[in-house]
C-alpha cells in the first residue's frame, strides 16, 4: 500500500506539514517495500485550484491513504471518489521516520 505524507522537507527527519495543497513536500511511502520517495509539491505556489490540482497529482501515485494536518473543505468528496483514505494529525512535532514508525504498528 501507497501513503502520501505531506512534508517540510525531504528527508525523514523533516515534520509533517500542517498543509495539504501548499505543504513543500510529499512522501510517498510503500508499506510493502519499506522504501520512501519524497516529491517536491509541483503545486505549492499557484494561485488557486491547488488542492484538486494535488488530489489529480497524487491519484497517479496509487495511493490508498494521505497523511497531513489539515484538508480543504473541496478535497474530502475528491479523495472519496478517488477510494483515497484521509488521515489526520495536527502535530506538528512529529517526524516523517515517526508517522512511518506509527504506519508499521
Amino acid at each position: 500500500m501507497i501513503v502520501a505524507i505531506t512534508s517540510t522537507g525531504n528527508s525523514l527527519e523533516s515534520f509533517i506539514d500542517p498543509r495539504f495543497g501548499r505543504c513543500s513536500y510529499f512522501v510517498f511511502y510503500n508499506t510493502e517495500t519499506k522504501e520512501s520517495v519524497f516529491q517536491s509539491n509541483p503545486f505549492k505556489d499557484n494561485d488557486e485550484g491547488v488542492g484538486v490540482d494535488v488530489v489529480e497529482w497524487i491519484t497517479t501515485f496509487s495511493c490508498s491513504k494521505i497523511v497531513s494536518g489539515q484538508f480543504g473543505m473541496k478535497i474530502k468528496p475528491l479523495l472519496d471518489e478517488s477510494r483515497i483514505q484521509l488521515i489526520l494529525d495536527n502535530d506538528p512535532k512529529l517526524t516523517i521516520r515517526q508517522i512511518i514508525n506509527l504506519l508499521d504498528h
